[in-house]
This record gives C-alpha cells, structure tokens and sequence, in this order.
C-alpha cells in the first residue's frame, strides 16, 4: 500500500493543471497508456487550448452554469494560461475568430510542456493505472486501482466526460463521485454537429455560412435563437454555431436558419420594391446583393419549382411568401443530434450544487475535489472548455496549498 499527500485520478488539462500548482507530494493515476489522449486531438490537433478578449468576457459562454466559474476563470485567466506556455517555451497564435492556439499548432508540443512540468515537481504520472474502486478511509480515501493500492488525505476526481469514449472518458469519475452520494446530472452530448432527415444540401458540404441567425422549435413553438457560423456537412449541420446551440437541441426539433442575413419583413419590402423598379431583373440576379453561395440558392429555388431566370415581375404573391419562408427561415428537422463519439464535450454530470465555487471541494465530503468536465459544466467553442478544465484545476490546487494539515 502506498500513502501519499494527495492523489489526482486524470491525467487530462484538468488534472495535470492542478498536478503543476499543487506544492504537497502528489501522485497523477490514468488509465490510458500515456496522458492527454483528448488533449492532443482537440482543435484537430492543433489545441486550441483558450480564447481572446477579457476573462469578464468568458462568463458569457458557459450556457447557465457561467457563475460557478467565475472564480477559478479569475483565478487563472486566459492570460496566465498563455503566459504559461510562454515561459515554458511556446508563443501563442490567435486566428481571426479569437482563438487561441501553440504557435507550432501541435498539441503534442502542450502535452510534452505540461508533463515535463510535473517531472521537473517531481509527481509522478502512473499510465495504465485504472482505478476499480475508491472509498472513505477515516480523515482520507482508499484507492485500489489494476496495480497498486492507495491511500491519500486530498483526493481529486478529474476524469473528464462521456465525449471521445475513445480517449478514455468513460464516465469513470461519475461512478466515483456517485459512490460518495454525489448527484449526477444526466449526462448527454454537447458541442455536436447534427444530422436532418431528409437531407437537401449534401452538395454544400464543406461550404459555411457566416453569422448565420439559427432559431430553434419545438412542437411548433419557438424555445430558443443563437447566432453564429453554420457548415453543412454530407448528412446535416456543423459549425461553431450549431457546436455551441447544440445543448438545447433535441431528435426531432425544428432549426430554421436565415440564410440571407436580413429578417423576413424587410426582405419583402426590398422585394416588392425591386420588383417595381426592376421587374426584368432575374432571381439569380436580385440574390446577388446578399451573402449567400450561388449555388446554395439555386438549390433553394429549384426545391421551389422556381428557375433562377425568372423575372421579378412574374413573382406571385404566393411564390413571394415561399421565397421568404425558404431564405429568410429555411427548416431542417434534425434527426438526431451527434453521440458521444463525436461530441466535443459533455452537458451534465455533477451537479455544481453540491460542489463549492470558490474551492472545488465537495460539499458533502470533506477533502474531495473535481476538476474539468467531469463537473456539470459545458463551454461554448473555442477553447472556453479546455480554460475551465486548466482554471478549474489551478483553483483546487490552490485550495489543498492553503489547507494547513
């Protein structure tokens, strides 16, 4: 048996993170060969490892649970983090959206920083290491994992998810934290793309839309509206801003997007007036003026029975009515929603009202700490979750410092 200070289970940004800052004998337990299987895949490998703009900023992309993070993101904001990695030998890179990424855009450079970071403390990361059961011993824990059995005073559970099963996350930390009466929150997929019955646009894969309106529906009334930028894939939709939406979505609700960027009032206004001025002017012509692809609205047209040829002044007013339902809120009923497999993160898991803020302590077992998406926490994308794992992870470290004994 092996007694140690303080025992963190995921070696992910969450748990290495609170490993680096943590100044007690640590030991890092993770199941997979090597640690930061997620890690090195996010951002496409490229690690898009947090965002621009002020930290104030961030609270605005946690869905309704923003307010727990407020003092881990302003414990270790965006800007620690950068500097991190700067003074460890990696310059930032920001793309025009406000992402932040390494300079060489590979995440294999961030792993190797923040387990060279735990080597030179001296906390060890066991690989291979799973962990079958975890028990309340007297003022600590039990750990009995596939190798060795464990004791420890601190105990943090930062395993992650149920998005990427292939990484690892399992939702072995929901066991765990339910084993020490924890309520989890039914965990479902998050930042997925969707895929639409009756799928019209597979010829549009790989073309994108920018600052689309996306309005949500379902049961015929309206539930939600998000705005962002929308791709269509072979099968359905993608994006950052059907990833970030895709928390309030279900199987068989209504998206309708407005694909021409002008609601629909004021479209017909233009278009009436067009076509008094210049009824010889053409559909393909008069669609010119907005951002829309070309092609993406001639297949529109075409599902109308409508030729791109065909003169403004011959539009009746019924046509006129199809036109503005069709660019103004063209409908896609989703089939279903992206599964773990390929959803970014996990909505769901602990609930954060039973998990203190300011530490990351449980609040019903002394000594017992989460960090990361094993909470009931999902960020926009972007690099806002992989903030929160690392912010969250420097705040419990921060708690077991203060701790006197």
């Amino acid at each position: 048996m092996k007694e140690v200070d303080t025992i963190i289970i995921g070696a992910g940004p969450a748990g290495l993170s609170a490993a680096i800052h943590l100044n007690r004998p640590t030991i890092v337990l993770e199941k997979n060969t090597s640690p930061g299987k997620k890690l090195l895949i996010s951002g496409s490998g490229q690690c898009n490892y947090t965002h621009d703009g002020d930290i104030s900023e961030f609270m605005n992309h946690y869905g309704e649970n923003s307010k727990f993070l407020k003092t881990a993101l302003r414990s270790f904001t965006n800007r620690d983090l950068i500097d991190f990695f700067s003074k460890n030998g990696i310059q930032s890179k920001t793309d025009r959206n406000g992402k932040i990424f390494p300079c060489t855009l590979n995440a294999n450079d961030v792993l190797h920083i923040l387990v060279a970071a735990c080597r030179k403390k001296g906390i060890p990361i066991y690989t291979e290491n799973n962990v079958l059961s975890v028990k309340k011993n007297g003022l600590g824990f039990r750990i009995n994992t596939t190798r060795e059995l464990y004791t420890c005073r601190r105990l943090v559970i930062s395993t992650g998810g149920l998005s990427y099963p292939g990484t690892g996350s399992t939702g072995d930390g929901f066991h765990f934290a339910r084993q020490f009466g924890h309520t989890i929150l039914q965990p479902k997929p998050a930042l997925s793309p969707v895929f639409i019955s009756d799928y019209q646009m597979a010829e549009m894969a790989g073309v994108s839309l920018q600052d689309v309106a996306i309005y949500l529906y379902r049961g015929n009334k309206k539930i939600g509206e998000h705005r962002g930028d929308i791709g269509f894939t072979h099968k359905g939709l993608s994006g950052p801003g059907i990833l970030d939406f895709s928390r309030q979505m279900e199987n068989n609700d209504i998206l309708k997007l407005n694909l021409i960027g002008e609601n629909a009032e004021d479209f017909r206004k233009v278009f009436i007036e067009t076509s008094r001025k210049e009824g010889k002017q053409t559909l393909q012509l008069f669609f010119r003026k907005y951002a829309i692809p070309k092609n993406l609205m001639k297949i529109i047209l075409l599902q109308l029975n409508i030729e791109p040829g065909f003169n403004l002044a011959g539009v009746t007013k019924e046509m006129r009515n199809q036109l503005v339902n069709s660019f103004c809120e063209y409908p896609f009923c989703i089939e279903k929603v992206g599964g773990f497999k390929i959803a970014m993160t996990t909505k769901g898991g602990i609930s954060l009202q039973e998990i203190n803020s300011k530490t990351m302590e449980s609040k019903l077992v002394k000594n017992l700490f989460f960090a990361g998406e094993v909470m009931d926490i999902d960020g926009d994308s972007g690099g806002y979750n992989i903030q929160a794992a690392f912010s969250t992870g420097y705040l419990v470290a921060a708690t077991i410092n203060s701790i006197s004994n």
